[in-house]
């Protein structure tokens, strides 16, 4: 979602979270693109070798929060046993894309 840049008001953030847990064959990263595309945030969800799952979110700070919050439940039949979440250097992505 593409930010005016009168748009003063917002603090943009991005975090890099690792979704630990039964979160592979799920539908974690589908359902974690439907609900960045709810918010309105940008970034990416992989899946990673050691079976957890990368989530990079980018966008207001609040909206953020909102996604780092899904992310400990995850869709229905997700596991999710831990989340760790760090911040990164903001990143002005323009989608939420699965690989």
């Amino acid at each position: 979602m593409a930010q005016h840049p009168d748009q003063s008001t917002s603090h943009q953030v991005c975090f890099r979270c690792l979704v630990g847990g039964r979160v592979q064959g799920v539908f974690f990263r589908a359902s974690a693109r439907e609900q960045a595309l709810r918010l309105g945030v940008t970034g990416h969800a992989r899946n990673l070798p050691d079976g957890r799952v990368e989530v990079l979110v980018c966008g207001d700070a609040q909206a953020v929060a909102a996604m780092r919050d899904w992310l400990r439940t995850g869709p229905p039949r997700a596991e999710v046993t831990g989340v760790a979440c760090e911040p990164v250097a903001y990143q002005a992505l323009t989608a939420f894309v699965t690989s």
